[in-house]
């Protein structure tokens, strides 16, 4: 697959669009409202990575509380922008390294690497942010990580694959640049 990923012109861009997609990801993580949610009858709770708000049944007013107020709420959101901002720089570097007809091979392993560097930061955040909130913060019934922690997480799961990849592909440079007779 890698091969063919560089060896076609219009493959070539694959990995670039699957940082794409881990940036997309990444951003609705950041923004979204639903990393833990917990439900009970006349309750309701929601956590982003930024703030914990509680409803009661009959008031439609959010009572939100700020989770920078916490330690743990700076370093778990500081986490996850510092592997976000990295990720979003290898976007771009895999940009420019794609874009050149001659690859930089050297230079995509380099991108490989940041982007491990990345992860370690995500799932440091996503590691710390649950066992921290549930245990300084009640919430009534059962918590459940929802669809913005989830989103997290694939961006991290994203990344790493990538990862793999960029630091595989000077492997097969030869191969790719047409510099070896094919074998039949």
């Amino acid at each position: 697959m890698a091969m063919c990923t560089l060896a076609c012109w219009r493959c070539r861009w694959l990995l670039p669009l699957l940082l794409g997609l881990a940036i997309i990801l990444g951003i609705i993580a950041l923004s979204g409202r639903g990393w833990l949610e917990s439900e009970l009858a006349p309750y309701e709770h929601q956590a982003s990575l930024w703030e914990s708000c509680t409803q009661w049944e009959n008031d439609f007013n959010w009572e939100c509380q700020s989770l920078m107020d916490y330690t743990w709420g700076r370093a778990a959101a500081a986490t996850y922008l510092v592997g976000f901002v990295i990720l979003v720089i290898c976007f771009a570097l895999a940009v420019i390294a794609f874009s050149i007809d001659i690859l930089r091979f050297n230079f995509v392993r380099g991108i490989g690497a940041l982007l491990f560097l990345a992860a370690v930061f995500q799932i440091i955040c996503l590691v710390i942010y649950p066992v921290k909130f549930t245990e300084d913060i009640p919430m009534r019934g059962s918590n459940m990580f929802s669809w913005a922690y989830g989103f997290g997480w694939a961006s991290t799961i994203i990344i790493i694959g990538c990862a793999f990849f960029f630091c595989c592909l000077p492997n097969w440079e030869d191969e790719v640049l047409g510099n070896i007779k094919p074998a039949y």
